[in-house]
């Protein structure tokens, strides 16, 4: 891969690493009482664009957002790594699949607010889908995709692959160490917030609901039930990941080696 189209995903792995900063430390703020709010994804966007030069920021954020998506796509349809033609290499194919979706809709709702709009079809149809009558279905099988990911998370957070990788890309072992305690207590945050996403829309499912919860949903429910102590922990575990995203992003050995 031509070294454009590496900086370009790296590119795109600096930006997820700054939306989940400003998750971290926004909703951090919020807990420990010194302003700032509770906020997902689309909320931390909704912040820049209230801010001097907001314009600005949410262009160069969507198009590094586009970066990651890029980089996702190049993992599922051009196969890197190699994969297996099994349920596994599947599975792994289709996650790549669905997160490039994700952060796609995020870039476009990057630009749409960077140009005049916080609106956006995607949510009215959304709305739409969840309000059928499959509603519930639908809810409960996002929320078994939730709950998936979640232990995804924390299996990342944990494995001794996550370690080796690390310990295989040559870094100096200051960066080697913040690395792995920065993915380590992100991917755990992660896990956590996910996981109660998960729960949270299985409930709804379950109970003939249709509602499909957020990273704010999953905050506020630690708030009410842990304490802000508690929330403001978690959500230094967002800036942990955004940290642990930068450090990837520098070092092409553990970012985008597999696009070589």
């Amino acid at each position: 891969m031509s070294n454009k189209k590496e900086n370009f995903a790296r590119f795109g792995m600096a930006a997820k690493g700054a939306v989940y900063s400003l998750i971290g430390v926004l909703t951090a703020l919020a807990a420990f009482g010194q302003g700032g709010q509770q906020t997902g994804s689309k909320g931390a966007l909704q912040y820049l664009a209230q801010q001097s030069y907001g314009q600005i920021l949410l262009v160069i954020l969507g198009i590094g957002l586009l970066g990651y998506v890029f980089w996702r796509m190049y993992q599922v349809f051009a196969n890197p790594k190699g994969l297996e033609d099994n349920a596994k290499g599947y599975a792994k194919r289709v996650a790549y699949f669905i997160s490039g979706l994700i952060y796609g809709g995020f870039a476009f709702y990057a630009f749409k607010l960077a140009f005049g709009s916080s609106s956006g079809s995607s949510g009215s149809m959304m709305g739409s889908l969840m309000s059928g009558s499959n509603g519930d279905t639908i809810a409960i099988i996002i929320g078994i995709g939730m709950a998936i990911k979640a232990l995804y998370d924390l299996y990342r957070a944990y494995s001794n692959k996550f370690r080796e990788e690390v310990e295989e890309a040559g870094l100096d072992q200051k960066e080697q160490k913040l690395l792995i305690n920065a993915g380590k207590f992100g991917h755990t945050a992660r896990g956590v917030v996910i996981g109660l996403m998960a729960y949270l829309t299985l409930k709804s499912g379950l109970a003939s609901g249709s509602k499909v919860s957020t990273q704010t949903d999953a905050f506020s429910y630690i708030q009410n039930e842990f304490g802000s102590f508690v929330l403001g922990i978690v959500a230094l575990g967002f800036v942990g990941y955004g940290i642990y995203m930068f450090i990837k992003a520098k070092h092409p050995a553990i970012s985008v080696a597999s696009l070589r």
